[in-house]
């Protein structure tokens, strides 16, 4: 019989790896391998690939709680404080928010009924895909935002040749979220697609189609943010019944994972997201493809040194 108290500070370590990565562009599966790797931490041989996959969505739906929480007003278009064109307004932006989350949501309940189980384990348990993902995403963050300072210094120089204010902020496509239009939020939801490959990182992935697409990094960023919502829930809403089917008794042990787990990573989540929107009004998202590279690379290690397969 495991310990609940030891149990519960490996839930507590969990959700602190999935709040921190989560949101960030860096990959939540890639740093959760990493973690399970560690000896006593590996949760799958302990209470089974059922749970283990439940848990992983669960203490995700603790994370999109903070989405929630955090642009709660911004996204409640039933406030009694707000006027009808700003309601109104709240409207629209969650049809694009459920256009942009079509693609993602279409694919990904055609895989989980439809996918064989071990075609399905092969696919998302692939540490030498996921390896392959962190590296070659980082290696697009960092390509994206040298030709994006390219663009800016470029930006600056036409306009000091024109005798303008070099200061004129940069004329982004779609500065606020709000300036995203129903086109381009379907074009981020096909993008958003890539997510499922594991390793991609879906608010990486959305972060760079829309950067691609002409947006701000405040607007790509909170727009990823938006799109978790409805994807998460739906995969949260899916795991539960798969699990329910399963016909797996909860032990007192899974409990104590299940809810350490789940308020850690909303707790984090809250910090983290708080921390990305003020980063990126004056930083770009290159120190993470950096990062993701170093990762990879350590994930790549480990696989080699036959510490995880």
């Amino acid at each position: 019989m495991e310990n609940p108290l030891i149990e519960a500070i490996k839930a507590i370590i969990y959700g602190i790896v999935e709040g921190l990565t989560e949101w960030l562009p860096v990959s939540s599966t890639g740093h959760i391998i990493i973690v399970s790797a560690i000896p006593g931490f590996d949760v799958s041989s302990t209470y089974g690939d059922v749970f283990w996959e439940f848990f992983l969505v669960v203490i995700q739906f603790g994370a999109i709680c903070a989405v929630i929480w955090k642009f709660f007003k911004k996204l409640n278009p039933l406030s009694d404080r707000n006027t009808k064109e700003k309601n109104k307004a709240i409207w629209i932006m969650w049809l694009k928010i459920l256009i942009g989350c079509l693609p993602a949501g279409i694919i990904g309940i055609l895989l989980e009924e439809f996918l064989p189980t071990a075609a399905k384990s092969a696919f998302y348990d692939s540490v030498p895909l996921v390896t392959s993902m962190l590296i070659l995403y980082g290696v697009l963050f960092v390509i994206g935002e040298r030709f994006n300072k390219y663009k800016a210094k470029k930006y600056v120089s036409s306009l000091r040749e024109k005798g303008k204010d070099p200061n004129t902020p940069y004329p982004y496509k779609f500065r606020n979220v709000e300036d995203i239009d129903y086109l381009t939020a379907l074009y981020i939801g096909l993008i958003q697609v890539l997510s499922i490959v594991p390793g991609t990182s879906r608010s990486g992935v959305t972060i760079l189609g829309a950067l691609a697409l002409g947006a701000s990094r405040t607007a790509a960023a909170e727009f990823s943010f938006y799109l978790s919502i409805p994807v998460m829930v739906g995969a949260t809403l899916v795991k539960g019944y798969s699990f329910y089917e399963s016909g797996v008794t909860i032990s007192n042990n899974m409990v104590v994972y299940l809810f350490f787990g789940t308020i850690t990573a909303f707790a984090i989540s809250i910090l983290v997201i708080n921390f990305l929107m003020k980063f990126i009004k004056k930083h770009t998202f290159e120190g993470f493809g950096y990062y993701r590279i170093a990762a990879g690379i350590v994930l790549a290690s480990l696989l080699g040194a036959g510490i995880i397969a």
